[in-house]
């Protein structure tokens, strides 16, 4: 089921700029002997490090992106070493060029698409089989039939698509077509970083291979732009792993625990708790329950007057307002709190039709289940004797005791056992 919602342009931002920055340094002219010899050795430099960050953390589909990256480096790169020295192109350098051309964004296409889902070592030792495989036949092909070969593969078999733009062979077009698809429909079902890097790393191989003859080091920057990315991408997805929860798409624990450690001296933090969850688990389901934290987790995250939104653990959230004080929080924390209890979540029926029209046909005639969800919340200020973040957080999630205490559904203040100008609505049943 696509998740829009889930889509962010920060999955793209890392591999748009090494993108960037790679096209930048392909158009440059003169380049000093330092970065002649760096741009030789970057593609394995990347390969080695990038390939074993990937084999220490078991990410066998991303080793493998590199390695087909790196093979059509190496075998463009012959022949382009040739060119430079001897000023003529090898005599299979036409047949190389097109196989590489219409392999690699099959072989990108296969290893982007291919997740990790069984054993490991089965698992590497298929993908090495499918490498070896594609491998060994486009190498018969070059080596017995070059020619023949080089013909069907520069046949045009679309005059009318044909035309100046069309720098590389026919066949190639619908594979990269094929592979940007399929990939943008893995992005779109799966939001992830890593899949975004593929999208933009495919991007950069497809501007690549025309240039491959044209400008100098584009196949050695490019190529390392695509490894870096997928590098990039398996980082930027470890970050999320560990600063961010994966359920409500808010930052964890530990991402709270690190913005703590950089607040001001003034600042005010919250500590809010869905009243009676363990109600909507035994009575609905938890699939009900992970509703139910998904949408409060959803409007927090909107909290206005600075506010940013953490899930603390279980039910429980936490806001930070840096550099407020606490009069200045009162009401925007009382104007979400009202917002969570006047919406009302509409159960979904586990055996509800696939087809939507029926779907809504059947609410419409039967009236679907909904529920209404609160919540507690405690705040508290820094203080002059509190030394540090974790000793107002005590205080606060003290105060969200105090709000349990009071009724449920409302916000209390450290120090307070109700603050009925605050506290807005009935209590929560």
């Amino acid at each position: 089921m696509p998740r829009a919602s889930a889509v962010r342009f920060s999955h793209f931002l890392p591999s748009l700029l090494l993108l960037l920055a790679g096209l930048s340094a392909a158009y440059v002219k003169d380049l000093n002997v330092f970065f002649t010899s760096l741009f030789n050795v970057l593609p394995t430099l990347v390969l080695l490090l990038g390939g074993a960050y990937c084999a220490v953390y078991r990410r066998q589909r991303e080793l493998f992106l590199m390695i087909t990256v790196y093979i059509a480096y190496f075998l463009l790169d012959t022949q382009t070493d040739f060119y430079r020295d001897n000023g003529w192109v090898r005599d299979d350098a036409a047949v190389v060029f097109h196989l590489c051309c219409l392999l690699l964004p099959l072989l990108f296409g296969i290893y982007a698409l291919w997740q990790e889902r069984t054993h490991l070592f089965r698992d590497f030792v298929a993908r090495c089989a499918v490498l070896l495989a594609i491998g060994s036949v486009a190498l018969g092909l070059e080596q017995s039939y070059p020619q023949p070969l080089l013909n069907w593969l520069a046949e045009i078999r679309w005059p009318a698509l044909h035309g100046t733009w069309m720098s590389l062979i026919q066949l190639s077009y619908p594979m990269f077509f094929l592979a940007f698809i399929l990939l943008g429909v893995q992005y779109w079902r799966q939001p992830r970083p890593l899949h975004a890097a593929q999208l933009v790393g495919l991007l950069g191989l497809f501007w690549m291979l025309p240039q491959t003859f044209i400008l100098p080091f584009t196949l050695n920057i490019m190529c390392s732009q695509v490894m870096l990315m997928i590098a990039a991408g398996v980082s930027h997805e470890a970050y999320q792993m560990a600063f961010r929860d994966e359920l409500t798409g808010l930052p964890g624990r530990r991402a709270l625990n690190e913005r703590m450690q950089r607040l001001g001296r003034s600042y005010v933090l919250a500590m809010g708790d869905v009243d009676h969850f363990k109600r909507f688990n035994d009575t609905h389901g938890h699939d009900v329950g992970d509703q139910v934290l998904r949408l409060v987790a959803s409007k927090l995250s909107k909290v206005s007057g600075g506010g940013r939104a953490y899930r603390y653990g279980g039910e429980e959230f936490a806001v930070v307002f840096a550099g407020k004080t606490l009069d200045e929080c009162l009401p925007h924390l009382e104007e979400i709190r009202q917002i969570i209890a006047n919406y009302n979540i509409r159960l979904r029926n586990p055996d509800r039709p696939q087809d939507n029209h029926q779907g809504r046909q059947r609410r419409a005639g039967s009236g679907a289940t909904s529920v209404s969800v609160t919540l507690s919340i405690g705040v508290a200020e820094r203080q002059a004797e509190q030394r540090t973040p974790e000793e107002v957080l005590k205080s606060a999630d003290q105060a969200l005791y105090n709000a349990k205490g009071a009724g449920r559904n409302c916000v209390v203040a450290a120090g307070q056992n109700r603050r009925g100008a605050v506290r807005m609505g009935s209590a929560a049943g």
